[in-house]
């Protein structure tokens, strides 16, 4: 398949019919909300600037550019789970890409879900919608309005299913190796629950079997290659980076196409796609389009964020927004626009450290084995009595409950001893944490941040913060850098909204992410539920996204317990 640059994006879009054009006054037809994955504060704010096609628009509405993820568990499910449910991962229940069970106690992907099947393969692991315990503004638009189509892609499960909700008229995303599927109820009629995106499928194939390409499109992007030496090894922060390319074996070409700008290409393809297969926009009634971009993650995870890898990523990142939002255009109704991310993200350590940052790599099974050494020696267990990682340990079973409160609280004593550990709380301490109502993002204590990240039955029962720029170790060629502390650079993201002729105006509120989802129904006229952690902020004033009025609330609301079972479907 022909590799796409920016100036052929939007010629190679499925043809989308144009409607009548609205009268100026009219409602938004569409809500489109737009995440782009890893895209943190820092690097918007350093490419801003430069931005010529859709991020230079978007950036020219209402731009809080210090948005805020404000929980501690900075991942893509749980980041994901807040911008549609206008709630925190303490009530959605999605704390982690990697949870606990609750019946079983064991690590399980934060959307397994055995209730369904994969429309494309029965038997790849299963994967939707039962573990997100909150409901979303999808859900609350079609219950307000039935005629309304609710409709999500991603490259990524989890930035899809999170964003749709429970009943969505579609949610796809890109599975490698096949293309865009879906979830089934076992039996179901894949084929029918597959048509909308089968001829793009199709037309694809070749992306998995042929040997992908990228190179420097931008001039100044060349520069920025450098070699490091990171996990012992050299590794080239160049493109094409190092063994991309040049393998024609199935896997790698797997590998190599999900780690480049290529799965943004797919997205953007496939959300024109379902626009004019839903007809999006040209109902009796407003749509809303969920829009997941996946591949700032796997670059930034694979090569860093300040390479040339990232340079040329925020390029084509900023003209396939664009290539959408022209096709948006040629609907001729009007639309509204937010933007954010899931969670934001440094550069690998090697790099930062160069730069005069702090930065470091962890040694998470030494330090857990020091850990569990110094229990074992106050407490008199025979047995190392904690698993897990630097983030998250849990008690093993052969912990006897009566044992439980003090073998915690001595290791909170050893994790304190950990010169490389910043925090660590127990589980009970933050359910018992009271979640300062409109108390700013960027003053949430340590301890708070983490009761937003708590569910119980799902979450560990000591969660640990390491000190700001410690990262995990390294695997040149797959994963250099991360994100998941609960620090300002991994919590801070762009939010934006645009429409036409939105008022140019930059805000520097330090907004959340959940107030993303509140602030859109009002948009839409539609009242969120009273158990939402977001507020509404007025965009264009009466008439317009006006807010309701506000009622008071208490000083402090309690972190949810967790474990209480599903909303309401």
């Amino acid at each position: 398949m022909k590799r796409l640059f920016p100036a052929a994006l939007l010629a190679a879009l499925p043809a989308i019919a144009p409607a009548a054009p609205p009268a100026a006054s009219a409602a938004p037809k569409l809500i489109v909300a737009i995440s782009v994955d890893q895209f943190s504060a820092n690097l918007f704010e350093a490419w801003r600037p430069r931005f010529t096609g859709g991020l230079k628009r978007l950036s020219g509405g209402i731009a809080y550019p210090s948005g805020y993820q404000s929980h501690a568990a900075t991942e893509t499910c749980p980041g994901h789970s807040t911008l549609m449910t206008g709630r925190h991962p303490n009530k959605t229940g999605i704390v982690g890409n990697t949870m606990r069970d609750e019946a079983t106690g064991k690590p399980v992907y934060c959307l397994s879900d055995t209730d369904v099947v994969l429309a494309h393969d029965a038997k790849a692991p299963p994967v939707g919608p039962k573990r997100l315990m909150a409901d979303t503004l999808g859900e609350w638009l079609k219950a307000a309005s039935p005629q309304s189509r609710v409709v999500s892609v991603s490259g990524k499960d989890r930035g899809a299913i999170t964003m749709a909700g429970h009943r969505p008229d579609g949610v796809f995303w890109l599975f490698p190796g096949y293309g865009f599927t879906t979830y089934i109820a076992p039996g179901g009629d894949a084929t029918a629950a597959l048509a909308p995106v089968a001829a793009l499928n199709a037309a694809n194939a070749k992306v998995w079997t042929q040997k992908p390409k990228w190179t420097y499109a931008h001039p100044e992007c060349r520069p920025l290659a450098s070699e490091w030496t990171v996990g012992g090894k050299t590794f080239a922060s160049r493109l094409p980076p190092a063994n991309w390319g040049v393998s024609d074996k199935p896997a790698d070409i797997v590998r190599n196409v999900t780690a480049s700008p290529i799965p943004d290409d797919l997205t953007l393809a496939a959300a024109a796609t379902l626009i004019d297969h839903y007809r999006l926009g040209r109902g009796p009634a407003t749509d809303l389009l969920t829009v997941s971009f996946s591949a700032t993650d796997f670059i930034g995870h694979a090569y860093g964020t300040r390479g040339p890898e990232m340079c040329e990523q925020m390029y084509r990142l900023d003209a396939s927004i664009g290539a959408l939002l022209k096709a948006i255009d040629r609907l001729g109704v009007p639309y509204v626009v937010a933007l954010t991310a899931d969670h934001g993200g440094s550069d690998f350590a090697e790099r930062l450290a160069a730069n005069g940052y702090p930065a470091a790599r962890l040694d998470p099974p030494a330090m857990v084995a020091r850990v569990n050494a110094r229990v074992m020696a106050e407490t008199g267990l025979k047995a190392a009595p904690l698993e897990g990682g630097a983030d998250e340990l849990s008690l093993t079973p052969g912990v006897p409950t009566a044992d439980r409160p003090r073998v915690l609280a001595a290791a909170q004593r050893a994790l304190a001893a950990e010169p490389d550990i910043a925090g660590a709380f127990t589980l009970d301490e933050l359910l018992a944490t009271p979640i300062p109502a409109g108390k700013p993002a960027d003053e949430l204590s340590l301890r708070e941040r983490f009761a937003e990240s708590a569910y119980r039955g799902r979450s560990g029962d000591l969660l640990i913060a390491p000190k700001p720029y410690l990262s995990s170790p390294a695997r040149p060629g797959a994963y250099v850098a991360g994100h998941g502390s609960p620090w300002n650079y991994d919590r801070r993201v762009p939010i934006l909204f645009w429409w036409k002729d939105a008022p140019a105006y930059t805000r520097f509120l330090p907004v959340e992410t959940v107030d993303i989802a509140p602030t859109l129904a009002a948009v839409l006229g539609v009242s969120p539920p009273a158990d939402v952690d977001g507020r509404c902020l007025p965009l264009g004033g009466p008439g317009f996204g006006a807010c309701p009025s506000p009622v008071a609330a208490p000083a402090a609301a309690p972190a949810a317990r967790g474990g209480a079972g599903p909303v309401a479907r």
